[in-house]
């Protein structure tokens, strides 16, 4: 049996103009530089510039509610003109100042120029007196040389793939002269190697010979795992030579590179480039934050849209053609509306959020010395400017600041808590400082254990276990004490 019946339902729903902004505030400067060119370009009632007059942003001026429906149908006669029209020469965003000189205005990521590295390989082989084959052969092998100067792959399956894709039948043995008579001696020395052992002693081996550069080459040969290993202890015993022979060899190995592919100043890659978002000086032992001027650009109304709306307000006689241009003016300029009112408040939460966080680590931001960081999370700097979580969480997620100290990433400020021995909350960070200034000054002969620093970072008055600091030591990027021996 079939019932009707009514219900009602409360339902949290956000705008297409909530959303907008959300979108905008975690796009750092410059995706947002490049979202505000896609909107212009698809938006002609937009503009960039400074407008003599009649400009549109007086209605932007105060806070607007969107009916977010979309669905009534709105006739021409409907739309109020005058609320489209602006007799506001000057708009409060044109006496803002500017922070970001025009000519810093450097937009454009640079590229690498210059002969890449594969192709820079490819052009020493013309210097080569070999063979048709031997040719297709030696290409075939560099083009399996990856961005470190590896060949990471068997010479058997290279064999297989010489025959399947280029249709060369060949034995192991001759790809593998080819790969030690040619390849391997292609600059940067050490390319073509298959692993790190014979990468380091193609280089040693292309060096004037001296009795320590023989030594390393017999180490590297015969004990390359006690080499890694830093058994130092076996390795004296093995070879029987001296402490200070083995420091020799050790310092010669050292000067070689493990990875010379990436060595090559021809490799065509982008060059990172940051903009950072905010920037916080100290003037007068004060903080003082300011938000890059990029983030806020000047946008408007195109004059040409005032003066269509005030064509179709003026004619008497008004045509269907007019009223279609009418209702499709309303809404480019709603979008527009929307748009421009997202930046102010994209503007006003950036600088809102991360004024929080200045004041948050106010002592941070004064020393630079990253044991003064407090402990905090997202929810302290939502609960303080009285926003939500994933609003903050938006604001620090891609975006950087310039210090006096340099450039840093925001969500590095965020960190958890611990209790020290006074039992008071002091910032992970803190701990990691100090945990990486303590294996710093220790004895390199004697490094000291995970156990041996916990030990120590307690008697400091940080009372963790040995597993944490394994945990922090490895997020330091710090290896364990075996590994950090030297003679």
């Amino acid at each position: 049996m079939l019932k009707q019946s009514l219900h009602q339902r409360l339902l949290q729903k956000l705008s297409p103009q909530q959303i907008q902004l959300m979108k905008l505030i975690q796009l750092p400067t410059q995706a947002f530089e490049e979202r505000l060119k896609q909107e212009i370009e698809e938006n002609p009632a937009l503009d960039t510039g400074k407008e003599e007059k009649e400009t549109f942003e007086d209605s932007l001026e105060n806070d607007v509610d969107y009916d977010d429906s979309g669905n009534e149908k709105i006739e021409a006669e409907d739309i109020n003109i005058d609320e489209y029209l602006s007799d506001d020469e000057y708009p409060s965003y044109k006496t803002q100042s500017n922070n970001y000189a025009a000519d810093d205005d450097e937009k454009q990521v640079p590229y690498a120029a210059g002969t890449t590295f594969h192709q820079s390989l490819k052009n020493q082989l013309n210097t080569f007196r070999i063979d048709e084959q031997e040719r297709s052969i030696a290409e075939f092998l560099v083009g399996s040389i990856d961005d470190s100067g590896y060949i990471r792959r068997d010479i058997i399956d290279i064999v297989d793939d010489l025959a399947f894709t280029q249709n060369v039948y060949t034995e192991e043995e001759t790809v593998e002269r080819i790969l030690k008579t040619v390849v391997q001696t292609l600059d940067p020395i050490g390319v073509g190697a298959r692993d790190l052992k014979e990468c380091l002693i193609i280089q040693l081996k292309s060096k004037s010979p001296t009795k320590t550069k023989s030594l390393a080459i017999n180490v590297l040969e015969n004990a390359f795992d006690h080499f890694v290993k830093k058994h130092y202890k076996k390795l004296l015993d093995k070879f029987n030579i001296s402490e200070e022979e083995l420091k020799e060899v050790n310092t010669e190995i050292s000067k070689l590179n493990p990875k010379p592919g990436s060595s090559y100043a021809g490799n065509n890659k982008i060059a990172e480039q940051i903009v950072p978002d905010f920037t916080i000086r100290i003037i007068e032992g004060k903080l003082e934050l300011t938000l890059n001027s990029r983030n806020a650009p000047e946008l408007h109304v195109s004059r040409e849209y005032n003066n269509m709306l005030k064509g179709y307000q003026d004619s008497k006689d008004k045509s269907k053609s007019q009223k279609d241009a009418v209702m499709f003016i309303k809404q480019k300029l709603d979008a527009a509306k929307w748009f421009i009112d997202a930046i102010k408040q994209r503007q006003q939460t950036l600088l809102v959020t991360m004024n929080a966080i200045m004041h948050y680590q106010y002592d941070y931001f004064l020393t630079g010395d990253e044991r003064k960081l407090k402990p905090m999370i997202l929810k302290d700097v939502a609960d303080k400017i009285k926003m939500d979580v994933s609003t903050v969480s938006r604001v620090a997620n891609s975006k950087y600041v310039s210090t006096p100290y340099g450039t840093k990433l925001i969500k590095d400020f965020f960190s958890e808590s611990m209790k020290n021995d006074q039992g008071e909350d002091v910032s992970t960070r803190e701990i990691k400082k100090i945990l990486e200034n303590v294996i710093a000054e220790e004895d390199k002969k004697k490094p000291l254990t995970d156990e041996k620093l916990s030990k120590i970072l307690k008697e400091k008055g940080y009372p963790i276990a040995r597993r944490t600091v394994a945990k922090y030591r490895e997020q330091l990027d710090i290896p364990v004490a075996r590994l950090r021996k030297e003679i």
